[in-house]
């Protein structure tokens, strides 16, 4: 027994030595990553914010390559594991994002942890209350915090860090990839890098084309190809009042938010496949069919004049930003109440949890679950209308014909289940503070599918326990719940069987 007992915590201590060794890899990144913001604070003579940065960055590079040096990899990165990385490493990471805010006097611990969290999760929210005031690095950072987790963070690890092969597959599958555009992880990944590389280099080039000063380019191209969604001012894109700009972005929105493996498809001059392929005909089906019932509403009531063209305009780039997950804004709070009326803001919450593809930057709950659920419903239909001995076989198509298993209908249903119930407790909590269930229902919806359309409930004055209950849907929205699940379930199981254990002692 004495041995077993031995074999068992050598076991988790190589495994917890395995977890850090790869926290230092994280960290590295994140710190070499903090060194940038020096650039634009030197372009803009902003000398004040250079020592905190070169301080918060040296030091979290120091301290990674310490833990990283200490904490040999000393067993293999299973996929049980690796969830327990990906839960721990999204706060951890949060934390050293936020210290360049605490440093620099920027926000207070608090909302300088939910600006980094909102930040890495591609989410949105923001706890700046006057855009005037948020020097150039500041919002620089704010910007390259969404352009790497847009990425993901573990990517970042897999595509930069000298991983092991053995370790690779399962940290790629446990951030919620499950599809590779070669056989080798590693390829795959600087495929997608380069894609995204590319696609931000002509979203600069473009936004300046239209007209966007130099940073803002840069600034907007990081938040949308992200599906990021923070703004330099209170108004977001509105500020610009350019339809060419609003382009640009939905341009770069839908990038985002395409599966990376079918852009690369497209890329390669494979279009048909794009039109072929189930997640762009669920994207289609809804934004259209949304933009043209919230067009109408906006439009019946003049809501942004008389003009069919200007109220259509509002109504294509918000269902865009919220189908996309990106959450930048022509439309604000006042509008959604006054203009959009119940029926429109339901929409947008609607089409927010929808979500982007997979294998993309968007969050939600993703096309190709909308996909096999529209496909169950339908074939459970047909069962009930055909005679009882005969057999559906249903497929879409994604890359390839695929068949649809009872598997794959039950992963998907449990997953919308809970997805669904995490977001109703989050409505029941937020709704104690707030008298407002559709604007609790919007704000809510908007936090766990990372979008960050606000309706002007969270904020920098908001109570402790609501800005909580946001940094973790912000957290389980872009984990997409399972790694939270299980490890909770693992942690769970392991409490139940040494309380037994105790009882029986």
């Amino acid at each position: 027994m004495r041995g077993t007992t031995r074999v068992m915590n050598t076991t988790k201590t190589n495994q917890i030595t395995t977890i850090l060794h790869y926290f230092g890899d994280a960290g590295i990144i994140i710190g070499v990553t903090m060194l940038l913001p020096i650039i634009v604070a030197l372009i803009y003579n902003e000398n004040n914010l250079i020592t905190p940065f070169l301080t918060v960055g040296i030091i979290t590079i120091l301290v990674s390559t310490a833990i990283k040096l200490i904490f040999k990899n000393k067993t293999k990165m299973t996929l049980r594991l690796s969830m327990f990385f990906v839960m721990f490493i999204w706060l951890y990471l949060a934390l050293m994002g936020s210290l360049p805010y605490i440093i620099t006097g920027q926000l207070s611990i608090t909302n300088a942890y939910f600006e980094a969290m909102s930040g890495f999760t591609t989410t949105g929210f923001t706890m700046f209350t006057n855009f005037n005031h948020i020097p150039y690095t500041i919002n620089f950072w704010r910007a390259l915090t969404q352009w790497l987790g847009g990425l993901g963070l573990i990517f970042m690890v897999v595509t930069f860090m000298r991983t092991m092969g053995k370790d690779t597959v399962a940290l790629y599958h446990a951030e919620g990839r499950e599809e590779r555009i070669f056989p080798s992880i590693k390829h795959t990944s600087k495929k997608i890098l380069t894609i995204y590389l590319g696609f931000t280099l002509a979203g600069i080039i473009l936004f300046i084309l239209v007209g966007m000063p130099i940073f803002d380019s840069i600034f907007y191209t990081f938040t949308a190809i992200s599906s990021g969604g923070f703004a330099m001012a209170s108004n977001s894109l509105l500020h610009y009042n350019s339809f060419l700009i609003e382009l640009v972005a939905m341009f770069l929105m839908i990038v985002a938010a395409t599966n990376f493996n079918l852009i690369y498809s497209v890329l390669n001059g494979n279009w048909k496949e794009y039109f072929r392929d189930s997640e762009t005909k669920v994207f289609l089906t809804i934004t259209i069919s949304a933009v043209f019932f919230v067009g109408l509403i906006l439009t019946m009531h003049h809501a942004y004049g008389a003009s069919i063209f200007e109220n259509y305009r509002f109504a294509l780039f918000q269902v865009v930003s919220a189908i996309t997950t990106t959450g930048l804004q022509t439309s604000f709070s006042p509008d959604f109440n006054t203009h959009y009326y119940t029926v429109g803001t339901l929409i947008l919450i609607i089409v927010m949890l929808v979500g982007g593809g997979t294998c993309s930057t968007g969050g939600g709950i993703k096309w190709q679950r909308i996909n096999i659920l529209a496909h169950s419903i339908e074939d459970e239909i047909i069962n009930l209308l055909q005679p009882s001995n005969a057999v559906v076989v249903s497929k879409y198509h994604h890359f390839k014909d695929i068949k649809i298993t009872d598997k794959a209908v039950k992963y998907t249903l449990t997953f919308i289940s809970i997805y669904l119930l995490m977001f109703m407790i989050s409505v029941l909590i937020i709704s104690v503070f707030y008298n407002n269930l559709p604007a609790v229902l919007f704000e809510v919806a908007s936090a766990m599918a990372n979008v960050g359309l606000g309706d002007a409930i969270v904020g920098a004055s908001s109570p402790l326990i609501i800005k909580i209950v946001f940094i973790v849907d912000f957290w389980l929205g872009r984990l997409e719940i399972w790694p939270i699940l299980i490890v909770l379930y693992h942690i769970a199981k392991k409490v139940k069987k040494s309380s037994v254990k105790k009882i029986k002692n």
